[in-house]
């Protein structure tokens, strides 16, 4: 059986995965890891570089992106199962200083 690359969803409550190899282009079929350990095969559908997060499913424009189970931002447009979420589709929420009660 062929070595796939792992990608960790850290909740239940996660609509994103981390991958944890280096060279992931789109295409590549990865092994996301969930809570209970079940293994699901996906794929990324744009290139991720290690330690950064893609979809895990469909996320509309205005939905809050969770990662470790904990709400990190918002969607600043849809975002397609497998691309890539970074700072070219996430509103960072956190340690900003321009929210209110962001202290």
């Amino acid at each position: 059986m062929e070595e796939r690359p792992i990608a960790i969803q850290a909740s239940t409550k996660d609509n994103v995965a981390t991958i944890f190899a280096e060279g992931i282009v789109a295409g590549t079929e990865v092994v996301v890891l969930d809570p209970s350990g079940t293994r699901t095969l996906m794929e990324v559908r744009e290139d991720v570089p290690y330690g950064h997060k893609f979809a895990l499913r469909d996320i509309a424009e205005g939905e809050q992106i969770t990662k470790y189970g904990e709400e990190i931002g918002v969607a600043t447009c849809s975002i397609d199962t497998g691309a890539y979420v970074h700072v070219h589709n996430l509103d960072s929420m956190r340690g900003r200083g321009d929210l209110e009660g962001d202290k």
